[in-house]
């Protein structure tokens, strides 16, 4: 290689963030889109009505069970599973078309969801993101105010079981209360870690 071929066209990515419930994945997703952080982030489709503070089209995209089930009969979603009870999905179309215009993409995904997407992009750049404690994520799951106490439970249940899973990720990120910030430099410096490869990742399947 000599100096004037170091200058390359970054290769786009396909970036999952994924992790247990209460780990912080939509914070760390709004945070870097606050800070000006360069992707295309896929929103997700659900069944399950808005939370407090959510917004339709920004958070995810609210539909009901019924439109859910025509957008797997039309085969529009990349993934698509059903977790406590309700639909939740990536559609597949925003994807393609981001990472074919060259843009880096983000998913924000649960565990499941993660291992069916690996299975149709291999080379996506996969993040584990957790708390640091079983007592933080408690006590995130009930500030949140969604779930009832059994429900809490059953999460946590849920995320000691998905713990197990991290070593089928790249990247295991501890995101700690009060530390959002540094959670977030450092899932930019994988991202910007991951373009410097001398064998650059490709998302395209």
């Amino acid at each position: 290689m000599d100096l004037e071929s170091y200058e390359r066209k970054p290769i786009p990515l396909l970036i999952i963030l994924s992790g247990t419930a209460g780990s912080g994945k939509d914070s760390v997703v709004r945070r870097m889109m606050e800070r000006g952080v360069p992707f295309e982030f896929v929103v997700n489709v659900t069944s399950r009505p808005p939370r407090p503070g959510e917004a339709d089209g920004r958070d995810y995209r609210f539909v009901s069970e019924a439109e859910f089930q025509e957008m797997i009969r039309k085969d529009e979603l990349l993934e698509h599973a059903v977790v406590y009870g309700q639909y939740k999905g990536i559609p597949g179309r925003p994807v393609r078309e981001a990472l074919a215009s060259g843009k880096d993409v983000v998913l924000r995904i649960d565990i499941q969801g993660a291992a069916t997407v690996r299975s149709q992009y291999p080379e996506a750049v996969s993040i584990f993101l957790t708390a640091s404690t079983r007592e933080e994520l408690k006590r995130r799951l009930l500030k949140r105010g969604a779930d009832s106490a059994d429900q809490v439970e059953l999460r946590l249940h849920t995320a000691s079981e998905e713990m197990k899973r991290v070593s089928e990720f790249d990247y295991l990120v501890v995101n700690a209360d009060g530390r959002l910030e540094e959670t977030v430099d450092t899932v930019i410096s994988i991202i910007r870690a991951e373009h410097c490869r001398t064998a650059p990742r490709k998302a395209a399947p």
